[in-house]
């Protein structure tokens, strides 16, 4: 396929998952349960955190997340006793644990009592065309109280080699205006034009197969391959094609 070929390819496979049947097997169903900005956020956040494995388990134990917060993030994070973090203590999805669960609360709790919040942190640290250097700034502030060194390795540093793809998630969930009630587009402060491709092992594939991506590791290189590659396609909404790549790999077989 040629370049024009190929967008108008990817463009169809959009249309078919950037639509609400896409939500019901995704964790992005978890930030659509709640209406208040900060519960989306923190909601979006945590699940989007242990969205690696098995789908099905991962908004199984999103949903546990948020039972256990008594279906109130925000309230939990900023209101919470330390008798509170009990109950998180058993939860586990692989290799989350419910003690990284407790220093997440804390984190976050810090975020918004210091920093203005996840919105401000990402939004007055960009540099250049992409968010790398907020996720980096982001990942300083939420860990520069006491923490376990164990939890560290649950938010990844682009800056530091990583795709990184679990955060470019969550900001492609507050940040991208869809219009089609997938991604929640919470966030005004923050191009779409700025976001990079959650790169997995499925979007990967597929991308290396229609020559948008070269490089055979799923790392910060490759991202900025893939980055270049779809924001020639559409320079204003590069990240609908997570939708294309994602679906193509997952429900196709491609």
């Amino acid at each position: 396929m040629n370049k024009t070929e190929l967008k108008s390819f990817l463009d169809e496979k959009v249309l078919l998952y950037n639509n609400q049947d896409f939500i019901e097997s995704d964790p992005v169903q978890i930030p659509h349960l709640f209406t208040q900005k900060e519960d989306i956020e923190i909601a979006g956040f945590l699940s989007s955190t242990i969205s690696w494995g098995n789908r099905k388990m991962i908004i199984k134990n999103a949903h546990k997340m948020m039972d256990v917060m008594g279906n109130a993030p925000y309230d939990f994070v900023m209101s919470h006793q330390e008798t509170d973090l009990e109950r998180l203590e058993n939860f586990v999805h692989r290799t989350f644990n419910g003690q990284d669960f407790i220093g997440f609360i804390k984190g976050l709790q810090h975020i918004y009592q210091n920093h203005g919040g996840l919105e401000t942190i990402f939004s007055q640290n960009i540099e250049g065309n992409d968010l790398q250097n907020s996720t980096h700034k982001f990942k300083q502030l939420f860990f520069e109280i006491p923490h376990l060194n164990r939890t560290q390795k649950h938010i990844s540093d682009p800056l530091k080699g990583s795709a990184a793809k679990r955060i470019n998630m969550y900001l492609r969930w507050m940040c991208r205006q869809d219009n089609k009630g997938v991604d929640l587009g919470i966030w005004k402060s923050i191009s779409p034009s700025l976001l990079s491709c959650p790169l997995d092992i499925h979007s990967g594939n597929v991308a290396r197969k229609l020559g948008l991506l070269t490089r055979k590791q799923n790392d910060g290189r490759a991202l900025t391959e893939l980055d270049i590659n779809l924001r020639e396609l559409d320079p204003i909404d590069p990240v609908k094609y997570d939708f294309a790549l994602f679906g193509l790999g997952v429900f196709e077989g491609f």
